[in-house]
């Protein structure tokens, strides 16, 4: 009998003890009241309906209401046909600049992207989208007689003979 309650805490007592945790949370790191702050004017930007090959391009404007400099360390979208251009230079207390967001508008269909910003900003990442529907451009009609659609007028040269 005594050697099974021996077996049993030699195989429980380090359960226990290795789940015997504190309970107490670690204080958050304390918030620095001079940090740089990213003050969008808009984070989300719809395009609306247009057509193929039209402007997808949009600047986010925004501003550094803190008062420490801003730096933006990366951005990148979420998928190839979105591409952000965003300021390589600090961007003082007060200052104003954009994050020109530029989407691949020859894709026909609705879309909705995303871009990550990631920066010394005390609430970063920040996330902007962009949303819209492209329409496919018109057929060109094809010019009657032509053998090749491309809309050039067909000319034999039979005639010239």
């Amino acid at each position: 009998m005594l050697r099974r309650i021996y077996i049993t805490l030699i195989f429980v007592l380090p359960s226990v003890l290795c789940f015997a945790q504190a309970t107490g949370t670690t204080p958050a790191a304390p918030v620095d009241p001079n940090a740089p702050v990213m003050s969008f004017e808009t984070k989300e930007h719809d395009f609306g309906t247009f057509e193929q090959d039209g402007n997808g391009t949009y600047m986010f404007v925004f501003t550094n209401t803190g008062k420490e400099p801003l730096v933006i360390k990366d951005a990148h979208g979420s998928c190839g046909c979105t591409v952000p251009h965003w300021p390589q230079h600090p961007i003082g207390a007060g200052a104003k600049d954009t994050i020109r967001v530029t989407y691949d508008t020859h894709r026909v269909g609705v879309f909705v992207k995303t871009v990550t910003i990631t920066s010394n900003d005390k609430e970063s990442p920040d996330v902007l989208t962009i949303k819209g529907h492209v329409t496919a451009k018109p057929a060109v009609p094809a010019f009657p007689g032509n053998k090749d659609n491309s809309g050039a007028p067909f000319t034999n040269n039979w005639d010239n003979q």
